[in-house]
Parts: C-alpha cells; structure tokens; sequence
C-alpha cells in the first residue's frame, strides 16, 4: 500500500514537472518565432531573445545552474509571452535590447 501511495505521489510530481517543463518550452518557442525569427518590435534584439529562449530551455530540462530564477517569476513570464501580453513587464525580462 505504501508503494502504490509513493508511486502516486511521484506521478504527481512527475506530470507537474512535465508541466511545467512544457511551459517553459513553449515559452521558448515562441521567443524564438516571435523575436528571434520574426523580429517583432519590441525593443528586444534577436540575440536578447535567443538567450532568454536558452534559459527557458535550460529551465525545462532542470538544469541545476538555473535554480536561483524564482518558478513564480518564470511561470508568469511564460504565460505573458504566450499571451503577448506584455513580457517587458517581467522582473526576468532582458533590458537594454
């Protein structure tokens, strides 16, 4: 019983990661169409846009050296983007073009 109740728990977690792994590939993905292939005006350069898309990937793939990037901050982020519902506003968001 107790396996079936871990087993459970760390479906949970898995399809949360798996979630939240896709959100931030998406995000990705639409920095990349976005900004970097289509060049919308933004004030954002195609190489600004090429590393944060880097970041989110690195992000979904948990790689450790991007633990210090608050999830909340990351999650919000990828929703406005996948929004269009202005990105610039995120404290995580590249400045200086």
């Amino acid at each position: 019983m107790d396996a079936q109740k871990t087993g459970a728990r760390s479906g949970r977690v898995s399809s949360v990661e798996d979630t939240y792994g896709s959100l931030m590939r998406k995000a990705a993905g639409v920095l990349r169409l976005r900004y970097v292939q289509c060049s919308q005006d933004s004030g954002l350069s195609p190489a600004a846009a090429a590393e944060l898309a880097e970041v989110f990937d690195r992000i979904a793939e948990g790689d450790p050296a991007f633990d210090q990037i608050d999830p909340k901050e990351a999650i919000a982020l990828a929703q406005r983007l996948l929004d269009d519902d202005h990105p610039e506003l995120s404290r995580l968001w590249p400045t200086g073009g």
